[in-house]
């Protein structure tokens, strides 16, 4: 599957979980690490791992299985790496310590308007 359809797919997992700030940034052109990053917000640990599972659910329908996953027991912070696409779902504090949209602002951003329901 392509990169950007696995993005689409995250990106409308965490929208039916009521994510907060979705953001999805092609990466590819500066980085090997992963083609595209989807960067979300959740509002309670509770929140967080609800996210995280639907995201995973939701590939795996698609036959894309997870390669590495951090921060499952975290209160703060997963990631979840599917090689040619990263998702990082924070706690929003976390979010803006971290804050990974700066650190990555050479990168594409990606209209996902599409992809979301409107507020």
């Amino acid at each position: 599957m392509e990169p950007i359809k696995m993005t689409e797919i995250a990106v409308k997992a965490l929208d039916a979980k009521k994510a907060a700030d979705i953001k999805a940034i092609k990466i590819e052109d500066i980085t090997t690490l992963a083609d595209y990053f989807v960067i979300a917000s959740a509002s309670s640990s509770t929140q967080l791992k609800a996210l995280a599972d639907e995201v995973e659910y939701e590939l795996e329908q698609q036959g894309i299985t997870c390669h590495h996953r951090e921060g499952m027991q975290s209160q703060e912070w997963i990631l979840l790496d599917y090689g040619d696409i990263v998702v990082h779902i924070f706690i929003k504090d976390s979010r803006a310590f971290y804050n990974l949209d700066k650190m990555w602002c050479d990168g594409t951003d990606i209209d996902i308007s599409e992809w979301t329901k409107p507020e």
